[in-house]
């Protein structure tokens, strides 16, 4: 909004401080000067809209849409204005009122380019394709410029890609759409590469491969220059599609002759060979193979195709290539799974490997490049494989005081040697030692991470030393220990490690990631927020890796940065519609019109992400946790939220689990490693745990909406209105008990993830300590309250008992739940530092449990308090002596009772626990056999964990002290 030197407006002058404040910020300033110049030029629309502008900015938004619509009524057409009005609607989040802006500036300017460009980029704001497609063409009649006609073309792709029905797609609008390009074909008026591009895209969608194939052949795929090899790529994905294996095979050993590197030729090769093999294809007797050149049709050719690569690579004697040396490997694997005996001709695959690293054993790369093929060697062949790399690793003489170790004297011998580290554990010979075996790898690796720092002793803070990776798989290696032995001490020492990591290399992700499990899997989270601020997440990673921050905030009870990480992640989420929005302008004014379909399917990735419904549901909750009925009242608050029992938000059939579960390193073995089963069983389990919390939810949504049946029962219309919501309470509340007996049945066969996988849901602890249960048996109390409420309570008696049995029950599962909370989290014994974090989870379920229960109890006193007075008025006119109580009454005040002492017990608990935190002193744990350096970072850990357990509980006392003031308020 600053630059705006080329309005040739005689107002511009005038309006130019209204727009620096705004610039800088300073809206109230924007807004008095705004007021000032429409005193004396009252027909400037753009100062009342740019007023309008700062009085969205400082939270008016009613005034300011008044404001804005006084001008908009108008149809002004000066351009001051109308960029004004675009700015205010876009931070108003109403991109539709932009478009009825410009429809109204066309009418009046019927031939401004200008206009109809605005026109054109509001439609796509909003996704009106067929408006879009009319915009473009009434544009591109007005100024005949071809990305005009184009966007036009563009927009009826859009329009068949966006279509329900797949049939009209494909029989109306790509036909249509082919058919404009094909005119500009034939008048040879086709001038960039985007255009062919998109002619490619529909001829591709609809199915077209022949023509598509002629396209790209002929010269207009000349015109296809932006990427490298674009047209061959295009060529073999045709090929591929239309099962042209001959051609594919031709084209890509064409190629691999050009570039022997490029891996995605290697992967057409070898799928065309094999479809020729299975096919039994001959080439013809005369003539060529086929229109691309010679075809390879048998593995005795594809071997010795693949042999003449490596030869090549061989003889030079500058930097050789990996991908030949690979394609040997991959052709070696694909035979093996066809049982094919030829294998053999290529040598064995630990002595191919072996030559690899002597190749390329100093790059980075090597490790992910052999991994990939390691399950080519039998398991008597790893101990040899490992020995004869340990031989050709050059190490110096510069060795441990035991003597056991030799480091290596440069980089490229480092890189080796970590390389041989990092194949033994991925080959499984860190999991076959025993303890002993463990902290000898422990203490080598350890050595070598400390003496390899001195390469990087002028390395930036930014940079990574070269020795990291010792560190992060000494780490691995304790947590190995900690998980077989259950010694907690190892996780110290791996903490301990990851700090002193941390403090030579800032910025190494993979140190911070393990961190962050290690601390949260203590049961810390205050540590977790700095480690996972300073991985400076970015855009998609939200939902990639934010699941990591999530998972643990409000179950180790840090509710406000729970609150705070899910307002974080929400943003992000709530932007993606708008920011995709402008990607797609960005490609259709730069003629990027490949990438738009892929805007539109992040857009609906990001939708549909399982970590967008989690985050969504947990923040609802979380906020009716911190405040329903302590700031504002349960009702106040589901309103707010703009939360309705009824609909369920959620796309439950097209959720996508967007997490990238391998985002921490890992060199496991393939029986430790992530598995699609693992996948699959941890999407089952977040998908049942999140039904079960929106449920939950919903419910309570629902009982806010049976608060005033009481007192409406007397009309017949809300007679129907009450009995619509009961049915809503009940059918949600089956659906929750449904739910209950799938997570219990999945609660048995509880699946175990790797370490490094997908952390476990809440639900088993949920189970485990009767949180979910009683939650349930509390909501049930909704169901009989309605019944209770229809049948009035001196002809309920029965009715009344099973309340009370409810209530009875309540209580004695919220006293199981507080017993299950008993316990030090954190305690000293023999100089060793012991933690519970189970303790601290299940203190948190009887909070969140506690809050469910308090609200049904508010119900009960709402439903309950009226029937008692209509019964005391009854009683009065009958002039009857008896003057018992209903027993709903008195369990209902058993059930406040009951609750006030549990509620005092975990209270009780909490001091008793935060007096013991404070009297434990860290300073006085012994931590031998440490360095001083190495016990410093190791305490930093435990004093981390400490700090973040007092936290939590303080937290946690803050709350239920809250809750306990509004059960005094609880009264019949």
């Amino acid at each position: 909004m600053a630059s705006r030197g080329h309005v040739q407006d005689p107002n511009d002058r005038r309006l130019r401080p209204i727009y620096d404040y705004l610039d800088n910020g300073n809206n109230k300033m924007a807004i008095q000067q705004a007021d000032k110049l429409l005193k004396k030029h009252k027909d400037l629309h753009c100062a009342k809209v740019l007023k309008a502008i700062g009085l969205q900015r400082t939270g008016k938004q009613d005034e300011a849409f008044i404001l804005a619509q006084e001008v908009a009524t108008l149809e002004p057409t000066d351009d001051n204005s109308l960029q004004a009005l675009t700015i205010l609607y876009r931070e108003m989040h109403r991109p539709e009122l932009v478009t009825k802006l410009y429809e109204a500036a066309v009418k009046k300017v019927p031939l401004s380019e200008e206009y109809h460009s605005h026109l054109f980029m509001a439609y796509a704001r909003v996704g009106e394709y067929k408006k879009m497609q009319q915009a473009g063409m009434a544009l591109y009649k007005i100024v005949p410029k071809n990305p005009y006609y184009f966007w036009s073309v563009m927009s009826l792709v859009m329009q068949a890609i966006s279509a329900q029905d797949e049939k009209l797609a494909q029989t109306m609008f790509l036909p249509l759409a082919e058919r404009m390009v094909e005119k500009m074909v034939k008048e040879e008026k086709i001038e960039a590469e985007a255009e062919v591009q998109l002619y490619f895209m529909i001829l591709e969608r609809l199915g077209k491969c022949e023509e598509a194939l002629e396209v790209i052949r002929g010269p207009l795929g000349e015109k296809l220059t932006s990427e490298l090899q674009s047209r061959e790529s295009k060529c073999m994905m045709l090929y591929q599609r239309l099962q042209r294996w001959p051609e594919g095979n031709a084209l890509a050993s064409k190629l691999l002759l050009k570039n022997p590197d490029d891996w995605q030729f290697y992967s057409c090769y070898f799928d065309s060979l094999f479809h020729l093999i299975d096919q039994s294809w001959s080439p013809p007797e005369e003539g060529e193979h086929c229109t691309e050149g010679v075809v390879h049709y048998t593995v005795a050719e594809a071997i010795t195709f693949v042999e003449d690569r490596i030869q090549v690579e061989d003889k030079k004697e500058t930097r050789q290539l990996r991908g030949p040396y690979l394609a040997r490997l991959e052709l070696i694997h694909r035979l093996r799974e066809r049982g094919c005996p030829e294998e053999a001709q290529l040598g064995e695959p630990w002595e191919l490997m072996m030559q690899y690293f002597s190749q390329f054993g100093d790059k980075p790369c090597c490790i992910t490049d052999l991994k990939l093929y390691l399950h080519l060697m039998s398991p008597d062949q790893h101990l040899k494989f490992i020995s004869g790399l340990g031989e050709a690793v050059p190490l110096g003489g510069e060795s441990l005081e035991e003597g056991s170790c030799v480091f290596p004297e440069d980089t490229k011998a480092l890189q080796r040697h970590l390389c041989v580290c990092q194949l033994s554990r991925a080959l499984g010979l860190h999991h076959t030692l025993g303890t002993k075996g463990k902290l000898r790898v422990i203490r080598d690796l350890k050595a070598h991470y400390h003496h390899g720092l001195k390469f990087g002793a002028t390395a930036l803070k930014t940079e990574l030393q070269f020795s990291d990776m010792y560190c992060l798989m000494a780490a691995h290696v304790y947590v190995d220990l900690w998980k077989e032995t259950g010694e907690e001490s190892m996780a110290w020492q791996g903490i301990g490690l990851l700090q002193e990591g941390l403090s030579h290399s800032p910025s190494n992700a993979q140190f911070k990631l393990l961190l962050l499990l290690l601390y949260c899997h203590l049961g810390a989270f205050e540590p977790v927020v700095d480690l996972y601020s300073s991985l400076d997440a970015k855009h998609v990673q939200h939902d990639t890796i934010g699941y990591l921050l999530t998972r643990y905030a409000e179950p180790l009870g840090q509710f406000a940065a729970a609150s705070q990480s899910c307002n974080f992640t929400l943003r992000f989420f709530h932007s993606n519609q708008k920011d995709t929005s402008e990607y797609i302008i960005q490609a259709y004014k730069y003629g990027a019109f490949e990438k738009i379909p892929e805007f539109i399917a992040l857009r609906s990735r990001l939708n549909q992400s399982l970590h967008f419904a989690q985050v969504r549901t947990e923040r609802m909750l979380l906020d009716l946790f911190l405040e329903a009925d302590i700031v504002l009242s349960l009702e106040e608050s589901v309103k707010s939220m703009s939360l309705s029992p009824e609909e369920d938000d959620i796309p439950w059939d097209i959720l996508r689990d967007n997490r990238d579960l391998t985002v921490l390193t890992s060199w496991d073995p393939r029986d430790r490693s992530l598995t699609e089963d693992h996948r699959r069983a941890s999407m089952e389990e977040e998908c049942l745990w999140l039904r079960m919390r929106s449920l939950t939810l919903r419910l309570l949504a629902a009982l806010t909406t049976l608060g005033h049946a009481h007192q409406q029962q007397n009309s017949l219309a809300s007679e129907n209105g009450i009995g619509d919501k009961t049915s809503v309470a009940a059918r949600l509340f089956s659906q929750l008990e449904q739910t209950l007996q799938k997570a219990a049945c999945m609660s048995e066969k509880r699946a175990q993830y790797p370490f490094l996988g997908p952390p476990s849901t809440r639900l088993a602890a949920a189970l485990a300590c009767g949180s979910c249960q009683c939650q349930t048996s509390a909501l049930q109390l909704t169901v009989h309250l309605q019944e209770l409420e229809t049948m009035g309570l001196d002809e309920s008696t029965e009715l009344q008992t099973r309340i009370c049995n409810t209530f009875k029950s309540l209580v004695i599962q919220l006293q199981e739940m507080s017993n299950k909370c008993k316990g030090d989290l954190l305690e000293m014994k023999d100089s060793r530092l012991k933690t519970q974090p189970s303790l601290l989870e299940n203190l948190v379920f009887f909070l969140e449990t506690m809050c469910v229960v308090l609200w049904v109890a508010s119900h009960c006193a709402k439903v309950i308090r009226p029937l008692k007075a209509s019964l005391q008025k009854k009683k009065k006119k009958k002039k009857d002596t008896n003057t018992a109580p209903p027993a709903v009454v008195c369990g209902f005040q058993g059930l406040t009772g009951g609750l006030q002492e549990v509620l005092n017990q975990v209270l009780e608990h909490i001091k008793t626990q935060e007096t013991g935190l404070m009297a434990i002193k860290l300073a006085s744990l012994t931590l031998e056999p440490h360095t001083q350096e190495e016990e410093a970072f190791i305490r930093a850990g435990m004093d981390k964990v400490h700090s973040s357990y007092l936290r939590s509980l303080q937290e946690l006392g803050d709350l239920l002290k809250r809750r306990a003031e509004t059960l005094k308020t609880l009264k019949i």
